[in-house]
C-alpha cells in the first residue's frame, strides 16, 4: 500500500536522506527509455544537480533554462543487509510533472503530477549490504491534461517550449526531498481524525489503516510529553478532557501515538503533531472552535532565487516570520499543495491555509489574467479529452492531497481549482465529480472553494453554487480600467459585488487575489502605475470596497512575494505584484498592511 504518511524514525522505522548531488542529463530526442539508461546514465552527458531545487535557474544558457522534455537523475544508496524483511521505500516529496523510477535496472514506480508525494516499494529489487543504483526520467511537458495545464511548442528544429496556462514559471525537476524509508512487514499505512467539542472536552473520531489485524493502541501526550488520553483498536473515539485547543496565531499540538502491537512486543509505531480545532461555515461566518474569524494573508508562491521552486527551509522560516510581522494569519498554497514542512509549520504557528490542487490553467489562455477580464471565452471543459483524461488527473492529485493533509489543523479548506472558466454548460458536471469528491474523501469535512477569475461573474457563471466559501480573484484598477481610470474601476467593482450581494447566497466571500504590479523603489508623484504610490493607492480602493459588505469575511492579497513568469511584454523579469521583493524585502505598501491588519479584529464583520 502506498502510504501518504510523512516519514519519521522511530522504534520501528528508519528514514535515510537522500538529498545532495545527483547525476543529471537531458534527454531532448527521448532516447533514454530505448538506449536503457534505467542501467545508468552516459557519463560524457551527465552533469551533478542539487536535489531537492529546481534545474533550471542553475544554468547560464537559455537552452538548458528553458528545456522541456525528458530529463534523468541518478544516484546510488546503500542498504545495510540487517534490514533484510523490512519493507523498503524510496519515498519522492514530489516530481515535477511526471516520473518513471527505477532501481538496479528495474521499473518500480510511475506517477503523474508534480505536486505530491509517492513512495516507490523496492524490496524484489534490492541489493542488501551494497549500492542501490536510482535512476528517474522525469518529464515537464504541458498538456490540456496536466496538473496545471498548458501546451507544449515544438520548433522546426525539434526544440520542445512549455507555453503554460498560468501565470507562473514552470519550475521542474526533483523539488523537494527524496528518502530511503524503511518501515516494517506489518506497518500503519494511514491515520485520520474528525474533532468535535463537548463543553471543555474535545471527542476525536479516529481511524487507523494497517496491513496486519494486530492490535492497536493510541497514545495522546500533551506539549509536555504527559499521557492524557488512550485508546484501542482500528478506530473509535478518543476523548481529552480539559482540552488545549489550537486556535489562530496560537497553535498548540497534541501527540497521537499510533502502535501496532504483537502481544507484548511492538510492531510499528507512528507519531503525529495534532492541533485539535473545529471548522465550519455557518451563513457567511467561518467559525475556528465556534468562534468566528477574518482571513487576513496571502497568496502565494513557492519561489525563491536560484533554487526555483525548490524546497528550501531558510526561506520559508523568513516567509513566516515576515507574515507574522505584518499581521496575516493565512495564506493560500496557490497553485498547487506546498511541501509538507510547510504546512508543519502552519500548523505550530497558528498560521490558517487554504489548501489548493495544482489544477490551473483551466482557461486556454497564454494570458489567462488579461483575457479573462475582456470576457473572453475558451470553452475548456468543452473538451472530451478534459472531461475523461484531465478530470481523471484531477481525482487523483485530489485523493493524493487530501490523504496526505487531512489531519491538519491549519488546513480549513480547500481550494479544488484556480480561475477556471465557468460561463460554459460543460463546466457544471466536471465541478459537481470534483467538489462532491473533496467532500467524500475529507472525514473533517472541511469546506470547498475554488478561486473565480474576472470573467466569473454573477451573470456569467455557472458553477458558483458549488463552493461553500467564495474566493474571488479581482483586479479592478490593475487589468480593468488602471491608472487614471481607477474611479470607474472602483464604480465597476462595486457593481459586480451589488450583483453578488442581491443573489442572498448566505454564504461568506474571500477576496483570494488582488493586486498591483510594482517595481520596487520606482516612486512617483502624482502617481502612475508600476509606481509603489500606485500600488498604496490602489490597495486602498479595494480596502474600501471589503469593508463595505459584511459578507467580504477575507482578504489575501496578490502576492506575498514577487515571483518568477514565463518571460513577455506584460511581465517585467516575472511578476511584481509582491508585497515583498523576491527576495522578501518590504514594498513601502508592506507598512499600510501591517497597520490595517493588526488593527482589525478576528472576528471582524462577524454576524455572531
Amino acid at each position: 500500500m502506498n502510504s501518504m504518511l510523512y516519514p519519521k524514525t522511530s522504534r520501528t522505522r528508519r528514514i535515510v536522506d537522500m538529498n545532495g548531488l545527483w547525476k543529471f542529463c537531458f534527454d531532448p530526442e527521448s532516447e533514454g527509455l530505448k538506449n536503457n539508461w534505467k542501467n545508468g546514465l552516459d557519463p560524457k552527458r551527465t552533469m551533478e544537480m542539487p536535489v531537492p531545487a529546481s534545474f533550471n535557474d542553475f544554468f547560464t544558457d537559455k537552452d538548458s533554462r528553458e528545456y522541456t522534455g525528458d530529463f534523468w537523475y541518478e544516484t546510488s544508496v546503500f542498504v545495510p543487509g540487517e534490514w533484510e524483511g523490512k519493507n523498503i521505500g524510496l519515498r519522492f516529496d514530489c516530481a515535477t510533472h511526471r516520473a518513471v523510477v527505477f532501481v538496479n535496472g528495474e521499473k518500480i514506480a510511475t506517477h503523474e503530477g508534480g505536486f505530491l508525494p509517492f513512495t516507490a516499494r523496492i524490496n524484489k529489487v534490492v541489493k542488501w549490504n551494497e549500492p542501490n543504483r536510482v535512476v528517474v526520467c522525469l518529464n515537464n511537458e504541458l498538456s490540456y491534461t496536466t496538473l496545471p495545464a498548458g501546451s507544449t511548442k515544438v520548433f522546426s528544429d525539434g526544440t520542445k517550449m512549455s507555453k503554460p496556462f498560468f501565470d507562473f514559471y514552470n519550475y521542474a525537476g526533483l523539488q523537494r526531498p527524496v528518502r530511503l524509508v524503511v518501515t516494517p512487514k506489518d506497518e500503519i499505512v494511514d491515520f485520520s481524525v474528525k474533532h468535535s467539542l463537548e463543553g471543555s472536552d474535545s471527542i476525536t473520531e479516529y481511524k487507523v489503516t494497517a496491513d496486519s489485524d494486530k492490535e492497536i493502541l493510541i497514545q495522546v501526550y500533551d506539549e509536555n510529553r504527559k499521557l492524557v488520553a488512550t485508546a484501542s483498536g482500528d478506530k473509535g473515539v478518543i476523548r481529552i478532557s480539559n482540552v488545549r485547543l489550537w486556535e489562530v496565531r496560537d497553535a498548540y499540538l497534541y501527540t497521537f501515538r499510533i502502535l501496532l502491537m504483537d502481544q507484548e512486543m511492538i510492531a510499528d509505531e507512528y507519531e503525529e503533531e495534532i492541533g485539535i480545532r473545529t471548522i465550519e461555515v455557518k451563513d457567511t461566518d467561518i467559525l475556528i472552535n465556534n468562534k468566528p474569524v477574518y482571513l487576513k494573508g496571502f497568496g502565494k508562491h513557492e519561489d525563491s532565487e536560484i533554487n526555483g521552486r525548490g524546497f528550501n527551509l531558510a526561506v520559508v522560516k523568513r516567509d513566516f516570520e515576515l507574515m507574522k510581522w505584518i499581521g496575516a494569519n493565512s495564506f493560500r498554497t496557490s497553485h498547487y499543495p506546498y511541501a509538507e514542512e510547510i504546512i508543519q509549520m502552519a500548523d505550530r504557528e497558528g498560521f490558517l491555509v487554504i489548501d489548493e490542487v495544482a489544477a490551473v490553467g483551466f482557461f486556454e489562455s497564454l494570458m489567462n489574467f488579461m483575457e479573462a477580464s475582456t470576457g473572453k471565452q475558451t470553452a475548456f471543459f468543452s473538451r472530451e479529452i478534459v472531461q475523461t483524461e484531465t478530470k481523471a488527473n484531477h481525482k487523483a492529485a485530489l485523493s493524493e492531497l487530501i490523504a496526505r493533509d487531512k489531519n491538519h489543523a491549519c488546513v480549513i479548506a480547500w481550494s479544488l481549482m484556480n480561475e477556471p472558466e465557468t460561463t460554459s454548460k460543460s463546466a457544471v458536471p466536471y465541478f459537481k465529480e470534483i467538489f462532491d469528491l473533496a467532500r467524500e474523501l475529507d472525514p473533517q469535512k472541511r469546506p470547498r472553494t475554488f478561486a473565480m477569475v474576472m470573467n466569473s461573474t454573477p451573470n456569467a457563471c455557472k458553477c458558483y453554487s458549488f463552493p461553500d466559501i467564495l474566493s474571488l480573484n479581482r483586479y479592478y484598477g490593475w487589468y480593468n480600467r488602471g491608472g487614471y481610470e481607477m474611479m470607474e474601476a472602483k464604480e465597476a467593482f462595486i457593481r459586480e459585488m451589488d450583483q453578488w450581494q442581491e443573489l442572498g447566497l448566505n454564504k461568506p466571500f474571500l477576496f483570494t487575489e488582488f493586486g498591483a504590479d510594482t517595481m520596487a523603489g520606482i516612486h512617483k508623484l502624482p502617481s502612475v502605475m508600476w509606481s509603489e504610490e500606485y500600488q498604496e493607492e490602489y490597495l486602498r480602493m479595494q480596502f474600501e470596497v471589503f469593508d463595505s459588505y459584511d459578507f467580504v469575511k477575507g482578504e489575501q492579497v496578490w502576492n506575498f512575494a514577487d515571483f518568477q513568469t514565463t518571460e513577455g511584454i506584460m511581465r517585467v523579469n516575472g511578476n511584481k505584484k509582491g508585497i515583498f521583493t523576491r527576495n522578501r524585502q518590504p514594498k513601502a505598501v508592506a507598512y499600510v498592511f501591517k497597520k490595517r491588519w493588526e488593527n482589525l479584529p478576528l472576528n471582524y464583520k462577524s454576524i455572531l
